[in-house]
């Protein structure tokens, strides 16, 4: 069975000599790992279509169940050449497609992932410096996912709170924090947040790619909203991304 779609590489993985896993997010599979006939050879009939980011369109065959269907075309929409060009650019979206390899299940269609990863590496590649976008995809992608915290009220009976629980994913009053056992047993000290960074996350949660640029929060509220959206990502992997170890070696060896 033959089929197309529109997809973005995520990851490509050496099999053999000359012959490549790729991981796409496709726009009608969801995440799709294909398998490319003797792509690292010079005159691959290829190219560059398969480059980390590009984004193209795609044609594989394969059975229904197939593991890794074939690839079989591969016709470059956009290159995002430009991001791949900046190690600086290119650090920051590593971290976000490997959060996107670790929540998004493979074979579910999920437009909503792909059509944002889509218009933050557009954002991205407009304006590489601007840490809302990456800020905005994270929750987003934790939204969709199903694992985005709740900051906006007590997430056992509603009621306003400004102190989040790490274990809990939510925000809890202080009635609910104090009679529960876990909170006294398992749970660190919780996260007091600010007005500002609820409002933000209300925002970002809310808002699609597009109006993000009307949005310009202070740095202190950009800085207070990621550490609670990364402590509460670090949670719930229940490890450091190999991203984010790859950066801190490397600013380690600078």
């Amino acid at each position: 069975m033959r089929l197309r779609t529109e997809g973005i590489v995520l990851r490509t993985i050496p099999f053999g000599e000359a012959d490549l896993i790729i991981s796409y997010l496709t726009r009608d599979f969801g995440l799709l790992k294909t398998f490319a006939k003797s792509p690292r050879k010079t005159k691959s009939r290829f190219g560059s279509s398969l480059e980390p980011l590009t984004y193209s369109r795609i044609a594989f065959w394969g059975k229904e169940n197939a593991s890794f269907p074939k690839l079989t075309q591969s016709d470059i929409i956009h290159p995002f050449q430009s991001i791949r060009d900046s190690l600086h650019c290119f650090l920051k979206v590593l971290e976000i497609v490997e959060l996107t390899l670790h929540f998004i299940p493979e074979r579910e269609e999920n437009k909503e992932v792909y059509s944002l990863l889509l218009r933050t590496l557009y954002g991205i590649e407009e304006n590489c410096d601007n840490n809302m976008i990456l800020l905005h995809y994270k929750i987003k992608l934790l939204k969709y996912a199903g694992y985005a915290p709740r900051l906006d009220a007590c997430g056992r009976c509603g009621k306003n709170g400004y102190s989040f629980y790490v274990s809990q994913g939510s925000v809890l009053c202080d009635t609910c924090a104090e009679g529960s056992e876990s909170t006294r047993t398992e749970m660190i000290s919780p996260i007091r947040l600010t007005q500002g960074a609820v409002k933000l996350y209300s925002v970002l949660l809310t808002w699609d790619s597009s109006k993000i640029k009307k949005v310009k929060p202070s740095e202190v509220i950009v800085t207070d909203l990621s550490d609670i959206v990364e402590i509460h990502i670090k949670h719930i992997l229940a490890k450091l991304l190999k991203s984010q170890e790859f950066i801190h070696s490397l600013s380690q060896s600078l």
